[in-house]
């Protein structure tokens, strides 16, 4: 049993500084490190704000003899003296580093065994850290990670109470919609057979509340997908989730660009500017290669097709003739890159579709070193090199193909070229994505389906093409993207019923499909449905941008890893087969499901 406290916690490690020498305090953590340097033994202690130094001097026998047998992670109460340290033992590294704790009473308040690694190693390998994740959340590095998340949802409420939000709970258990990704079942007990699903988005429910006439509402919302992993994603997540009624994309932009504001000024005392630019869908394709550009470097996209046109190089030829194009980007100074980088480049971007990369490398003196040289003239191939603002010293790069592919590759090896060049620098580059493609077509499926959800309204001027040419209406939808990840992104919603009906129909809904998995939205559209849209941030996604984590992992306490288990836990499990009978559920040749 841990010895009992005498006194309480008068302050957190970190606070205490040279403000208190001379006074009493009592302090409670973790040992982090301790020295015995003979006559005197130093304990390093650490809670959630920082560490503080405790002295305890063989001048009090009994004191001394207790901290000897302190060692790593023992849990401690230290109370004692503020004194300043001596000028040659001030640690400026340390926020305490002008002071330290002359220790007048120790309590051991749990003991520890050796830990399977280092608290303060930042080289532990990410399975062990998983496994231990109360043991890896101690670390001052990820604590911080999670304070600042912390901060991000408190100034996310604050705003927006400010802005006349309610936070309104919507539910987990759910009814399937098997439109977009896989969802969590739940077996009903009650219902044998019938199973709840868990949100992908509370997106039915808050436009429902829209409704209702709560006009303005928000939520921290939990929300569960049976996805494949990857850095930027979990099967289950936070979403900042809100809609509004009476507005238009506009309104919301900008109530939104406010919100990210007021984060980086709570989260991180940092303050930017606003508005954000807006590049439409269109633009950002054919300028970045992606619909989620970093705009913290250029290197941006040339369309080639018009010089190269006509030519006798028969890939430039091929995508020409079937309506594709041909871009390249400039790899400023990179002329001398070895024949093998190149060749990488090239892999990527088959990885994307491409056929391969054509290159030109610049020459110090100007002079011109690539393969196309025997398909083009000399006045072509700098009318190229010029497109492309080529210099001396630069690398050519550049893709024939449909249009999709070409900006799929070119976007990659753009953001491949930027870690690889050191472009992508430090600091915050938001910018709105709008004009989205209302639609994609699916090749394999035989059919449309919503780029965004199956609720998201139509440009209005190409209302008309909804029913002659679906794949070129616009959507009213925007997404925010940051450094070139996508934070979230919302809509305009349909609010008629009429149109929601339409919308159903080409996307290749039967009126009974519709009906079975909406059928509780249209009947509500009956009774009056204002103008409304929303948008979702990814809350984990904002953490992870902010903190400089590479991964998702490192700003959620308890995550998944790639397979969606937990190491710690071991989630998911088998439940017993008393549960599996109250459900009425059997488990049919388990080890082929699992393949």
């Amino acid at each position: 049993m841990p010895e009992s406290i005498s006194k309480c916690r008068t302050h957190y490690c970190a606070q205490v500084d040279e403000g208190l020498t001379g006074r009493e305090v009592t302090v409670m953590g973790w040992v982090s490190k301790r020295r015995d340097l003979g006559g005197l033994i130093f304990i390093t202690l650490r809670d959630r704000t920082g560490i503080v130094q405790a002295i305890a001097a063989e001048t009090n026998p009994e004191l001394f003899k207790k901290a000897e047998t302190v060692r790593g992670e023992y849990v401690l109460a230290i109370s004692g003296q503020v004194r300043d340290r001596t000028p040659e033992n001030v640690n400026p590294a340390m926020k305490t580093g002008k002071i330290e704790i002359d220790i007048s009473e120790l309590k051991i308040l749990s003991e520890a065994e050796v830990p399977p690694f280092s608290i303060m190693d930042e080289g532990v390998g990410m399975d062990l850290r998983l496994k231990y994740r109360y043991l890896d959340l101690r670390r001052p590095a990820l604590q911080q990670n999670i304070i600042i998340r912390h901060k991000i949802a408190q100034a996310t409420r604050e705003f927006l109470n400010q802005e006349g939000f309610y936070e309104i709970e919507t539910p987990f258990l759910t009814k399937s919609t098997p439109e977009g990704a896989r969802d969590y079942l739940v077996p009903s007990r009650v219902y044998p057979g019938s199973f709840y699903a868990l949100p992908q988005s509370p997106q039915i429910f808050k436009q429902l509340l829209m409704l209702s006439g709560f006009d303005r509402y928000y939520q921290l919302a939990r929300c569960f997908r049976d996805e494949d992993l990857r850095a930027d994603r979990q099967p289950e997540f936070t979403q900042i989730d809100m809609e509004l009624s009476f507005v238009t994309a506009d309104d919301i932009i900008a109530v939104n660009e406010g919100l990210m504001k007021f984060i980086m000024h709570k989260a991180l005392d940092l303050e930017i500017e606003t508005p954000f630019p807006r590049l439409t869908y269109t633009e950002a394709m054919e300028r970045f290669g992606s619909d989620k550009p970093d705009l913290r470097f250029g290197m941006e996209l040339s369309d080639l097709s018009a010089i190269v046109t006509p030519c006798e190089f028969v890939v430039f030829q091929n995508a020409l003739e079937t309506g594709g194009s041909v871009r390249g980007i400039n790899a400023r100074g990179c002329a001398g890159m070895p024949r093998k980088q190149v060749d990488a480049l090239s892999e990527l971007a088959k990885t994307h579709k491409a056929k391969g990369l054509a290159s030109i490398a610049i020459t110090g003196d100007g002079a011109l070193k690539t393969s196309l040289s025997k398909f083009f003239t000399e006045e072509q191939l700098r009318a190229i090199t010029g497109a492309l603002e080529g210099k001396p010293g630069d690398l050519l790069l550049i893709c024939a193909d449909r249009d999709e592919v070409v900006f799929n590759a070119l976007g990659a090896l753009r953001v491949e070229l930027g870690k690889r060049l050191g472009l992508l620098k430090s600091g915050y580059k938001f910018v709105w994505i709008t004009e989205f493609p209302l639609l994609e077509w699916s090749e394999e499926d035989g059919r449309f389906y919503a780029k965004h959800h199956p609720f998201t309204a139509p440009m209005e001027e190409d209302l008309p093409l909804l029913s002659s040419d679906p794949a070129l209406v616009r959507a009213q939808a925007y997404d925010l993207v940051l450094n070139g990840v996508e934070l979230g992104g919302g809509s305009i919603r349909i609010s008629s019923r009429e149109l929601q009906q339409r919308m159903f129909a080409v996307l290749g809904f039967t009126q009974e499909a519709a009906n079975e998995q909406f059928g509780f939205l249209m009947e509500a559209y009956r009774y009056g449905a204002p103008p409304h849209g929303g948008l979702a941030f990814g809350l984990d996604r904002i953490a992870m941008l902010l903190t400089g984590a590479e991964s998702l992992r490192e700003v959620i306490a308890f995550p998944k890893v790639k397979d969606a288990s937990c190491p710690m836990s071991g989630a998911p499990s088998d439940p017993a087969p008393r549960q599996l009978e109250e459900l009425g559920l059997i488990i049919n040749n388990k080890e082929r499901i699992q393949q």
